[in-house]
């Protein structure tokens, strides 16, 4: 498995790194949040140290978990209630306090990557909200049963919020599934696909936007 361990201690790292590679793992060592949020899409899991150089490490969690499922542990100094509380909250799947048991350590990746894997009910492959039919496998999109023409990004933006049907989406992980990166796709971008999704429809009010965060398909 590939584990991206973010540490800037080099005695911390080096170990760590050597027993990961001894269990059978791929380590990728990196010292700075932005190196996380660069890299992320390389890894299967990431050990995430709180007390990096450039960036909190809760705050490289917020803004991983806005583009990314990645799986995450929490390998930190920093015990206290409220940092804990916090990490849970932001999405780490699992936090340990230093010093910790490899053994432990080891046991925690395992079970961390286990729930991640596995597998999930299918979701509908043909979405509906309204008279609007989204179909995510036939790339077909009807309005009261005639079929409306978008672009391949203009389908692959409504696909992706039709995906999660209901549910709020941040820009950035719209930005990371369409473009393949949110740090390198142009916001104006998507506000142009946006408008242009919504004016083919004809159906304005099945895509809400939520300011400040992202947008949602249906209710």
């Amino acid at each position: 498995m590939r584990v991206l361990l973010a540490e800037d201690d080099d005695g911390v790292a080096g170990a760590l790194t050597e027993a990961l590679y001894d269990n059978g793992h791929l380590p990728a060592r990196v010292r700075r949040g932005e190196d996380v949020l660069a890299r992320h899409r390389q890894a299967d899991l990431l050990l995430l140290d709180l007390g990096l150089p450039d960036l909190d490490g809760l705050e490289v969690l917020r803004k991983l978990r806005a583009v990314s499922p990645l799986p995450v542990v929490v390998l930190t100094a920093r015990g206290d209630e409220r940092s804990v509380v916090r990490g849970l909250r932001l999405g780490a799947d699992d936090y340990l306090v230093k010093p910790v048991r490899l053994a432990e350590l080891l046991a925690r990746i395992e079970a961390v990557t286990r729930r991640a894997t596995t597998p999930a009910a299918p979701a509908p492959r043909t979405v509906r909200v309204a008279d609007v039919e989204v179909d995510l496998d036939a790339r077909r999109v009807t309005v009261g049963g005639a079929e409306v023409r978008l672009t391949t990004k203009e389908f692959e933006v409504l696909a992706a919020l039709a995906a999660r049907a209901g549910t709020a989406v941040s820009r950035q992980q719209l930005m990371d599934e369409v473009w393949g990166d949110a740090f390198l796709a142009v916001s104006r971008s998507l506000d142009v696909h946006l408008t242009q999704v919504r004016a083919k429809l004809g159906r304005p009010e099945v895509l809400t936007t939520i300011r400040g965060f992202g947008y949602r398909f249906g209710d």
